[in-house]
């Protein structure tokens, strides 16, 4: 099935004689669906299921092709705009592919790319501009970290920031101890941001760690769920020793991503 059958189908979703959920949707109401359908597509690639990977890369490329059908309703652009644009964004920010420029390492091609963003007026007056504020706060943490680091504003080494980590989780628990919330919230905060720094040294995102952790986290926890019932008990019923039981040995068991 080609592209332009998946716009012929959108279309008649939202003909005269379409959906009608379908054409009562807006700019608006769609937004929690691109971003539900995006999450769903990072949960295939941790998984990597090839099958659940296509899936849901279609649902988030029907989402992006319902808001070219609004937008072309609107008489601003359509599906066609929106690939002739992206297309010349690469081929312009690609000198290296396809032009004569002779870039060899990814360090030269993200000076490059930078270059054209100024040339295109997109880098804007302070360096940290740019990055979506609707981000998780982790992600929007690294990307404004990374940012920063570009201009060397950065510790040397892994062990600096250790440092800093140590510092600031005794000013935390120095907060506890003074039962000062709005302090407590400080420098929680503080906390987070200088892991953010930490995945930075050893080359992990810290989104995608966290949220790996919380899908092992839900795999071990449905485990006790699991094995509570087969004794005729729910989690509720048993007592704290009893569940650490069943931890260690949702643990043991062994999880793919």
């Amino acid at each position: 099935m080609s592209f332009k059958r998946l716009i012929k189908i959108m279309e008649a979703l939202r003909g005269p004689d379409g959906c009608p959920w379908d054409k009562e949707q807006t700019r608006q109401s769609l937004k929690p669906f691109l971003i539900e359908e995006a999450y769903e597509l990072l949960e295939a690639l941790d998984e990597n299921d090839p099958e659940k990977i296509k899936e849901e890369l279609g649902d988030l490329l029907f989402q992006i092709v319902f808001h070219c059908r609004l937008s072309e309703e609107m008489g601003q652009f359509d599906a066609g705009g929106v690939i002739d644009g992206i297309a010349k964004k690469m081929l312009g920010r690609h000198p290296h592919v396809f032009g004569d420029d002779k870039l060899k390492t990814s360090r030269e091609v993200l000076l490059k790319w930078d270059e054209h963003k100024k040339k295109e007026g997109k880098l804007r007056e302070s360096l940290l501009e740019g990055v979506p504020k609707t981000l998780p706060s982790l992600l929007m943490a690294h990307k404004l970290q990374h940012k920063a680091s570009k201009v060397g504003f950065d510790w040397d080494n892994v062990q600096d920031v250790f440092k800093k980590l140590d510092e600031e989780l005794q000013e935390f628990k120095n907060a506890v101890g003074k039962k000062n919330q709005k302090e407590i919230e400080d420098e929680l905060g503080d906390i987070f941001f200088v892991l953010v720094r930490v995945s930075h040294f050893v080359g992990v995102n810290p989104e995608d760690a966290l949220r790996k952790t919380i899908s092992k986290f839900i795999h071990r926890f449905r485990h006790m769920e699991m094995r509570a019932a087969e004794t005729g008990k729910k989690l509720s019923d048993m007592t704290l020793a009893e569940m650490d039981v069943l931890w260690e040995e949702a643990k043991k068991l062994p999880y793919l991503y």
